[in-house]
C-alpha cells in the first residue's frame, strides 16, 4: 500500500484548524447538559489522548514507513514511570510525565539503533517482542512496585494547585496539549527532518545515495514517536488515577494502528479522524468488547481494500470531486463567457 504524500497547511486548513478548536472548547459544557452526566466529557479526554499517541505512531509509521506493533509498550511506560516517580520518589505530577516521557523516548531511541537495520516483519516482529517485553515487566517487577497483575494507582494532575480530578477540569489541559502536540508535529514534518522521513520512507536505498543519515532519521523518528506516546499514557494514568497491565497488550497496539490506518497516515488530520470514529464504533460495541481485536481486523480489511487513503484521504476526494471541482469548472465557464 502506497502511503500518500503529506500535504502542505494553508489558510483554509488555519481556519479549519481554529473553528475546530472553538467547537473543542464548548464541549465540557454541552455534553452534559445533552446527557445529564459526565461519561461523554470522559470519553472526549480519551479522544485526546489518543490522538496525541497515534499522531506519535503516524510519525514513525505514516511519514518514515517503519512498520511498529508494539507502542502500547511506550503507551504503559509512560503511565507507569509517571506513577511510580509520583509514588515512590515523591515527584510533582507535571515534572513526572515529562521524566517518564524522556525516559521512554531514550529507551525507544535504544531499541531503534539495532531495529533501523530491519524491515518488514522483521522489524514489526521486534516491536512485538518489546511489547511484551514490557508487559513481562510490568505483570512481574521486583518487590511488586507496579502492582504487577493488579495495576498501579498514583495523584491526579494538578496546575498550580488546582486539582483537576473531574473529566470536565481535565479536558482543557487536555485539548491545549493536544493542539501543541499537533503543532510541534506539524513543524516537524516541514523541517528538514521531516523531508529526510518521506525520502526514506518512499526509497531508502535512493535516500541514503543522496546523503541522508537514514539510521539517523529513522532513530529520530522512532524517539519522537516514543516520548509522544509515552506521553500520551502519562496523561491516561494521572487523568484515571490507575493503569493497569492491559495498557502495554498487544490489542492496545492493534488499537493505535487501527485509529491511524482508518483515519489516513501521513496527515495532520488522518489521526484525528480515525480515533474519533474508532473510540466512537467502540462506544457503541461496547456490548461486543470480547470480539474488539476481530472487529479491529474487519475495519482494517476495510481500510486497505476499499480506503487505503483513510477516512480523510476519501473525504478529501469527496470534496475534490463534487465541491472543488464543480466550483472550477463555473469559474472557467463564466471566463469563457466573458471572453
Amino acid at each position: 500500500m502506497r502511503l500518500p504524500l503529506p500535504e502542505r497547511g494553508g489558510r483554509g486548513n488555519a481556519g479549519a484548524a481554529a473553528a475546530v478548536f472553538a467547537a473543542a472548547l464548548l464541549l465540557p459544557t454541552l455534553l452534559p447538559r445533552i446527557f445529564g452526566n459526565d461519561y461523554p466529557v470522559f470519553i472526549c479526554c480519551f479522544i485526546l489522548i489518543y490522538i496525541i499517541a497515534v499522531s506519535g505512531l503516524d510519525i514513525v509509521f505514516g511519514y518514515s514507513g517503519q512498520i511498529s506493533l508494539g507502542h502500547a509498550a511506550f503507551y504503559a511506560m509512560g503511565a507507569y514511570g509517571s506513577g511510580l516517580l509520583v509514588n515512590f520518589l515523591a515527584f510533582p505530577v507535571v515534572p513526572a510525565m515529562l521524566a517518564a516521557s524522556v525516559l521512554a523516548a531514550a529507551i525507544g531511541a535504544l531499541l531503534a539503533w539495532p531495529a533501523s537495520k530491519l524491515v518488514f516483519h522483521f522489524l514489526s516482529l521486534s516491536t512485538i517482542a518489546f511489547g511484551e517485553i514490557v508487559y513481562q515487566i510490568i505483570t512481574h517487577s521486583p518487590g511488586k512496585i507496579t502492582g504487577d497483575f493488579i495495576g498501579l494507582r498514583s495523584d491526579f494532575v494538578g496546575v498550580f494547585g488546582y486539582l483537576l480530578d473531574r473529566p470536565g477540569k481535565f479536558y482543557y489541559l487536555a485539548l491545549a496539549l493536544t493542539a501543541l502536540f499537533l503543532a510541534v508535529k506539524t513543524c516537524l514534518v516541514d523541517s528538514k527532518a521531516g523531508r529526510a522521513f518521506l525520502a526514506i520512507r518512499e526509497n531508502t536505498h535512493a535516500a541514503d545515495g543522496m546523503g541522508i543519515n537514514v539510521r539517523k532519521y529513522k532513530i529520530i523518528a522512532f524517539t519522537v514517536s516514543a516520548f509522544y506516546t509515552a506521553f500520551a499514557g502519562s496523561m491516561y494514568m494521572h487523568m484515571v488515577g490507575y493503569a493497569s497491565p492491559d495498557t502495554s497488550l498487544q490489542k492496545q497496539s492493534v488499537l493505535f494502528l487501527t485509529m491511524l490506518l482508518f483515519g489516513g497516515t501521513g496527515t495532520l488530520a488522518g489521526p484525528i479522524f480515525g480515533v474519533v470514529t474508532v473510540m466512537l464504533l467502540v462506544e457503541a460495541l461496547r456490548d461486543f468488547q470480547d470480539y474488539q481485536v476481530f472487529i479491529y481486523g474487519i475495519l482494517m480489511l476495510i481500510v486497505i481494500v476499499a480506503l487505503p487513503g483513510g477516512l480523510y484521504g476519501a473525504s478529501k476526494d469527496v470534496y475534490q470531486r463534487f465541491v472543488a471541482k464543480p466550483g472550477a469548472a463555473r469559474d472557467g465557464g463564466g471566463a469563457g463567457d466573458a471572453a
